[in-house]
């Protein structure tokens, strides 16, 4: 199977990244926000007093020598910053309360739906892409969100509110003040651009340092690293990209300063000109001075929340880069998953069938590995290599009339047929890279047919739920994962409550029990990352007591004895053949054991059965399958043979 670069997969578009849409992400927290809402007008309401007071003191208390007024008004201006600070704190409490909430429910969506996503997504991309983006890049809008709430909310009705007051004031000092705010928008919308645009390129390298801190210091890296020699050459990979980020930051929060300077400038302005109009009308005695302290005071109540508000507009933009790549994964639908009306399916005897199934990818034709997509409706009916092909080839000129980048369907898996009766065994051989996996994955669904059916005891798999499809199937790979757990855990992970006693019993029949004994913790033993305090055989043992124990209709076996030494082989060959038992088994077979042990045996070449039969027919033929005999199976052959 071709594997595929994530970098071309569909990007969600930014029309798709809308403030409305990062707005609907509040949707459950509606009550809440208007309770802030609430505590944000009386908050603004309460910030309108304190001029008012000082205009007080000043034009009448003071002048007309009113100590009783003047203890009075000073005493406001004392209380009433208590107050606003009171509901601030409620309000925050709230914010941080509602921001947490859609950090949670915004990482809560993205595992979910990653959680449906098939295996060709995650053969496709890459393991520190997917934790950047769960993790990196839903906190870093943490900030955003808590914008959005309080800042928009808060600033917007003091705006509203200022506005008003001025106006109540002196309506011709109000239309100069709010003449100058055009002034704060002009250089926003190039701030933006230019912001987002660094943001996206800051997420992208943090995402590739994720990436290769995960490799670098995984178990396998780690050791590849040290085995190698490449210490230095990897650590220089990463001052190369750390200095990068460091770079987009600076330039990032340049952009931002210089942006915060102009408009910063603008406020100062606004308070000139007040002070020299309003001065002028004071000469008058037009206006009194209590009400030009009054008013400039208000001035910074209106110039600053705008500035915030502009400030806010162009973090939201900046973050929209961010945005983009959450809903990207937010948006993905999965290549598999249950059908409208899927029922369940219910203890199954195991008769397998493929009918006429194939499976193919789109390529671009120069070479660029594209999305992978089906190129016939799911459960349609089977079409031939042929007609898919010319299928293609006409909507590749259709393409190219319209000038969009040609591509050419690759067939990965051609037009199989083939059965498994209950309690059967059936060997897939065939060169690496020949499909093998692949097809054998489609019983589970871990990939689905681009055309033609599998079927189980007669039921097409994508008519019934996964979950009871995949309860009727054990499946044991050549590379066995353990998680970093106990012995007893990664044993559970096949049987939640599984006893002490069903666990020893299965590990008896993989031959791992009194090795798991012997260890000074027993069951409670930590295997480690990736189970790499044990040995490459033991680990197997342990997968396939694990298979055991989840005692499945249909087994599916992917080289599962290919780390074992000899002695272990036995075992383990031992066990499987007790739990092969009354069970259908699909099985990738490397080791001679297990092709002479299969009912049938499917020779796979390039996507497409070549060769059929028993072994000694498949050797009678002289084809494919003698030659893999000849160079896989015979030296086993012999050395069994001497063993005897």
């Amino acid at each position: 199977m071709g594997r595929l670069s994530d970098r071309n997969r569909p990007k969600a578009k930014l029309k798709d990244v809308s403030i409305r849409r990062i707005l609907f992400l509040f949707k459950r927290y509606w009550g809440q926000l208007l309770v802030i809402v609430g505590l944000a007008l009386l908050a603004a309401v309460m910030g309108l007093i304190p001029p008012l007071v000082m205009k007080e003191i000043i034009d009448i208390a003071i002048p007309q020598g009113r100590v009783q007024l003047l203890s009075v008004m000073a005493l406001m201006l004392i209380v009433l910053p208590v107050l606003s600070g009171v509901i601030g704190v409620w309000q925050n409490h709230l914010n941080t309360k509602v921001t947490q909430g859609v950090i949670r429910d915004l990482g809560q969506s993205l595992f979910h739906n990653l959680q449906r996503q098939s295996m060709s997504f995650f053969t496709d991309a890459r393991s520190g892409e997917i934790v950047q983006r769960i993790t990196g890049d839903v906190q870093s809008v943490q900030s955003v969100v808590t914008s959005i709430v309080v800042s928009s909310i808060t600033q917007i009705v003091i705006v509203i509110t200022t506005i008003g007051i001025l106006f109540a004031l002196d309506w011709k000092l109000a239309i100069i003040s709010v003449l100058i705010l055009p002034l704060f928008v002009l250089p926003v919308k190039k701030v933006s651009k230019l912001r987002k645009d660094l943001r996206i390129e800051t997420q992208k390298v943090r995402s590739d340092i994720t990436s290769q801190l995960n490799e670098n210091f995984g178990i396998s890296g780690a050791l590849l690293t040290r085995i190698f020699g490449r210490e230095k050459q990897q650590e220089h990979e990463f001052t190369t990209m750390n200095q990068k980020v460091m770079d987009l930051e600076l330039r990032l929060n340049l952009v931002g300063r210089w942006f915060g300077m102009a408009t910063s400038t603008l406020g100062p302005l606004g308070t000139a000109i007040i002070y020299i109009y309003g001065g002028y009308s004071v000469i008058q005695g037009d206006m009194t001075l209590g009400s030009i302290v009054a008013f400039t005071a208000y001035l910074g109540r209106l110039y600053m929340p705008v500035g915030t508000l502009l400030n806010l507009h162009v973090e939201v933009a900046t973050a929209l880069g961010v945005f983009q790549r959450i809903f990207e994964y937010q948006d993905m639908v999965p290549d598999v998953m249950d059908a409208d009306g899927a029922c369940q399916l219910g203890p199954v005897a195991g008769h397998v069938r493929y009918k006429q199934v194939s499976f193919a990818y789109k390529v671009g034709e120069k070479g660029r590995t594209g999305e992978r997509r089906k190129t016939e409706k799911q459960g349609g009916e089977a079409e031939s290599g042929k007609q898919a092909e010319r299928g293609g080839e006409a909507e590749r000129e259709k393409l190219a009339e319209r000038g969009v980048v040609r591509e050419k369907v690759q067939y990965a898996l051609r037009d199989i047929t083939f059965e498994a009766q209950p309690g059967e065994m059936v060997a897939l051989v065939g060169p690496s890279g020949a499909g093998k996996s692949t097809l054998i994955g489609m019983i589970a669904r871990l990939y689905d047919p681009t055309a033609g059916v599998v079927e189980v005891d007669g039921v097409n798999v994508r008519d019934v739920e996964l979950a009871s499809l995949r309860a009727q199937i054990a499946y044991v790979t050549q590379e066995s994962f353990l998680f970093h757990a106990t012995i007893g855990d990664n044993l559970r992970f096949a049987q939640e409550n599984a006893t002490r006693e069903e666990m020893e019993a299965a590990c008896r029949q993989a031959y791992i029990h009194d090795f798991i004994v012997s260890l000074p913790e027993g069951y409670d033993t930590m295997v480690g990352e990736r189970g790499h305090r044990l040995s490459g055989g033991e680990r197997q043992r342990i997968a396939i007591a694990r298979a055991i124990l989840k005692r499945p209709r249909i087994l599916i076996l992917d080289e599962a004895t290919s780390h074992l030494d000899s002695e272990s082989e036995s075992y383990v060959q031992a066990a499987l053949e007790e739990l092969m038992q009354g069970r259908t088994t699909l099985v990738i077979a490397h080791r001679l054991s297990t092709v002479l042990a299969a009912d049938h045996i499917l020779v796979i070449e390039a996507g497409s059965v070549v060769e059929r039969g028993t072994h000694s027919e498949l050797l009678a033929l002289e084809g494919l399958y003698a030659r893999l005999y000849s160079t896989q199976f015979a030296k086993a052959a012999e050395e069994a043979a001497k063993g005897n």
